[in-house]
């Protein structure tokens, strides 16, 4: 059975750039401390699990608030790299109709290729019309393209459903820094690092109410050292102040149970410490 569902899933990766929508992270734990994603309570109403695959090799997961029309998180291992990026944006095909191919597109290939209208492909996602005139905003990378080390890990993360509406200040201001300067200051014994960023939703909207400007955005990441040694760390900002806030792991958590309001979260194993 196990190895049938190995040969399902590697079939299902056999394309350039895939997106499987999943029910589940099954198909990609890996990106996971010890396999294991979040809790339910960060679980929204209408949920898509997305395990992003490019090249026959799957580098991040996202769980994708299909209401919202917004990522509620994606989880990669942190391998930062100067690498070139890719400068389109990307939809994904399968949360118009899982019918459709695995691999992300852009939109003109979506609607041309697979005959799916424009109305229909935007009742499904975020589009690139959502983010034009924004004012005070921009495209905001939950999982960064700096975080990779190839151009094939770098381009699945142009995806839509890996964006938010950010403030402008805090993109390019004190959330860059915390991405580029404290991330490789803290990950430099690490062995691996596996991390968590999410949007908390707010009660703003761009684009006509279609997408949620989130209220705070944050981060969380769980280091193996060695055999013997694990730490974690966490970040949280407000999404119309050019601030971060450092946290430990287990202060991060309860400020996203307040916020949340559904429950307990827990954002790793246990084994990382709060």
């Amino acid at each position: 059975l196990w190895l049938l569902l190995l040969l399902q899933v590697l079939a299902s990766c056999i394309w350039l750039g895939h997106s499987e929508v999943v029910t589940s992270f099954a198909s990609c734990p890996q990106f996971f401390y010890e396999e294991t994603p979040p809790n339910e309570a960060l679980e929204p109403p209408n949920p898509a699990w997305i395990c992003q695959c490019y090249n026959n090799e799957y580098y991040f997961a996202t769980l994708y608030d299909r209401n919202r029309r917004i990522p509620v998180y994606s989880a990669y291992i942190y391998q930062p790299g100067s690498a070139p990026t890719n400068e389109g944006w990307l939809v994904e095909p399968q949360l118009i109709d899982l019918t459709l191919p695995y691999f992300m597109a852009e939109e003109l290939t979506v609607i041309d290729q697979y005959g799916v209208s424009f109305e229909k492909l935007s009742q499904s996602q975020a589009v690139l019309e959502d983010y034009k005139n924004l004012i005070g905003l921009t495209h905001g990378h939950l999982n960064p393209s700096d975080h990779h080390n190839t151009y094939s890990s770098k381009y699945p993360t142009f995806t839509l459903t890996n964006v938010v509406p950010q403030d402008e200040k805090l993109n390019n201001g004190a959330w860059s820094r915390y991405l580029s300067r404290t991330m490789r200051m803290k990950s430099k014994d690490c062995t691996t690092t596996y991390v968590i960023v999410g949007a908390v939703p707010g009660n703003n909207y761009i684009a006509k109410g279609r997408v949620n400007k989130p209220s705070h955005l944050w981060s969380a990441a769980c280091c193996v050292v060695d055999n013997n040694y694990i730490k974690a760390w966490a970040v949280i900002a407000e999404n119309d102040k050019n601030q971060v806030q450092l946290l430990t792991l287990g202060e991060l958590e309860d400020t996203l149970t307040e916020l949340y309001g559904k429950g307990q979260v827990s954002l790793f194993h246990r084994d990382c410490p709060r």
